[in-house]
């Protein structure tokens, strides 16, 4: 007897591969026999969802986000974690098997020494940026790659373990120990700061008897907000992790120039790869999202192609000046990608609590972007079609023969991205065709 539908997308969230690609065969022979019924898909999109793998605040892993993109009706969903792509084989074949259209990038934080007076995207850190890389096809980079990717985790795990020790030190009598607190909440060891937070959060529930007074003391906040909050989950977790982890918390490392790789380090990676590397958008009020322009430009010329925007923080805002503040620079900065040539990639991200599952797209402030965040969507996705099938995504030398502009790639690729239909089978496609061919083809 098949378990019932809740209990298979509960399987699809556990750490063991096999019973996540059982669940979803299963999942996918009620849709297919008529036993569940799925909507159409609808013109949303999102495009930087983290997996279990770095840390998604609703536990959903690569299947998981595949068949919530079916469940929900998302037409296209694109993946990112942090400093692995450990996700990229089983989220891309999940997306085949439920027919979604899927993506896959990889984030990090980079070192602009351009930059190294101004703030960029990660708060009171000059100089260090959040980074991307979107469209890639695999999990196993190429041999070049692979000590680079090594050196993403391996510096990870070397600021937490740092970080662990000075939040234990200052939490006492209550402790966590790395490898059996925090590398268990992992399904392949890579944890972030979002899983020590819950880690101590647990190690005190166990230890530390008063909560209140505990939590209170450790991190110097009224006892008041501490006991609104405690029973919170999302909203104590939110209010810990700055407290011991960010800039002015007991834990917190202070980045000097080489803590972080830099952007053409992390460049040789993506590219290596078939993949495109994307700058990412904060909310245009830091120093050097202020110099937007200047900034994207220097990319550019380091081989950035996109740029990701999270699109909620720009416009759900409670307070009516922040939030007027906030959209125009939302759409600065959009006008400046169209003018630069520079796909969007959009998205909610899911690694914070309280994040959405998919953006407004019709909410007022979204509504004029709307046709922008989708053939952004489209474009990674016909990137990830033709790089994968056949060896012919933007990076490639027949994309840099017969595409010769990022303006002709773009348009090029969002277009395979709304002809390719998803989990179909592909034509025979090769290296001799012009790009018109190509599109005729996927069209017969």
């Amino acid at each position: 007897m098949t378990p019932s539908t809740a209990t298979l997308e509960q399987q699809l969230n556990q750490f063991d591969f096999a019973a996540r690609t059982q669940a979803l065969t299963d999942l996918k022979g009620l849709a297919d026999s008529g036993a569940l019924t799925l909507p159409d898909a609808a013109e949303v999109a999102n495009m930087h969802c983290h997996t279990f793998f770095s840390f998604n605040a609703y536990g959903h892993s690569p299947s998981s986000l595949a068949w919530l993109a079916r469940q929900r009706g998302f037409k296209l969903l694109g993946i990112v974690d942090f400093d692995v792509l450990d996700a990229v084989d089983e989220f891309l074949n999940a997306c085949d098997q439920v027919g979604t259209r899927g993506s896959a990038g990889i984030e990090t934080r980079v070192f602009i020494p351009e930059f190294a007076s101004r703030e960029i995207n990660s708060p009171g850190e000059p100089g260090v940026c959040y980074h991307m890389g979107i469209g890639f096809t695999q999990s196993t980079p190429p041999a070049e790659a692979v000590p680079i990717l090594e050196d993403l985790r391996q510096r990870a795990a070397q600021r937490y373990h740092v970080m662990v020790s000075r939040i234990n030190a200052h939490l006492a009598p209550v402790q966590v120990d790395y490898a059996r607190d925090i590398l268990p909440l992992t399904p392949a060891g890579n944890p972030t700061e979002r899983h020590i937070v819950v880690a101590y959060v647990k190690a005190a529930e166990q230890q530390a008897g008063d909560l209140t007074a505990f939590w209170s003391s450790k991190l110097d906040t009224p006892a008041d907000e501490i006991a609104r909050t405690i029973s919170d989950s999302a909203k104590f977790q939110n209010l810990v992790r700055p407290k011991l982890m960010k800039k002015g918390g007991v834990g917190y490392i202070a980045p000097g120039t080489d803590t972080f790789p830099s952007v053409e380090q992390f460049h040789r990676l993506i590219t290596a790869c078939g993949a495109l590397p994307c700058a990412a958008w904060l909310d245009g009020t830091s120093a050097g999202e202020q110099a937007i322009e200047e900034l994207l430009n220097l990319l550019i010329a380091k081989g950035v192609v996109a740029l990701n925007i999270v699109p909620d923080r720009n416009w759900n805002i409670a307070d009516p000046e922040a939030r007027r503040t906030k959209v125009q620079h939302l759409y600065h900065v959009a006008d400046l990608a169209r003018q630069l040539d520079l796909p969007l990639n959009i998205g909610t991200e899911m690694n914070s609590f309280g994040n959405k599952l998919i953006d407004d797209f019709d909410a007022p402030e979204l509504r004029p972007l709307r046709a922008a965040f989708m053939e952004g969507a489209y474009f990674i996705y016909g990137h990830t079609v033709m790089q994968r099938g056949w060896g012919l995504g933007y990076q490639s030398a027949w994309a840099q023969l017969n595409l010769p502009t990022r303006k002709l790639r773009n348009a090029f690729y969002a277009q395979v991205g709304m002809d390719a239909q998803p989990g179909k089978p592909l034509p025979a496609l090769s290296a001799t065709l012009s790009p018109s061919e190509v599109l005729k083809a996927l069209r017969g």
